[in-house]
């Protein structure tokens, strides 16, 4: 039985070269996930297939309108927007964002 200290790697690379391409991979993650979180306010009202976004968040109403969260509950409150909770989550219908927005 022969002693051998290396261990089969299951890669095609070498492991500095495996290491380079696996930074590689998270820099590019990175850099494509740092794109879409940063939201235009044009692209909110496109949805891939859709005329119309339905269904829009918190987060969405308040960057759309540049108000805070605080401002949008009382807007619910005050009758301006009517929320449509879905389990746990909550948004807001397409038509009467629309219709806010005129």
């Amino acid at each position: 039985m022969e002693n051998n200290n290396s261990v089969p790697i299951l890669f095609p690379f070498e492991p500095a070269e495996y290491w380079v391409q696996i930074r590689k991979i998270i820099q590019e993650e990175v850099a494509k996930a740092s794109k879409t979180t940063a939201m235009d306010p044009s692209k909110l009202m496109e949805t891939p297939g859709l005329t119309q976004k339905p269904l829009y968040k918190v987060a969405e109403i308040c960057q759309l309108f540049n108000v805070s969260r605080t401002t949008v509950h009382d807007w619910v409150k005050h009758g301006k927007l009517r929320r449509v909770k879905i389990r746990s989550r909550v948004y807001f219908l397409g038509n009467e964002v629309q219709q806010l927005l005129r």
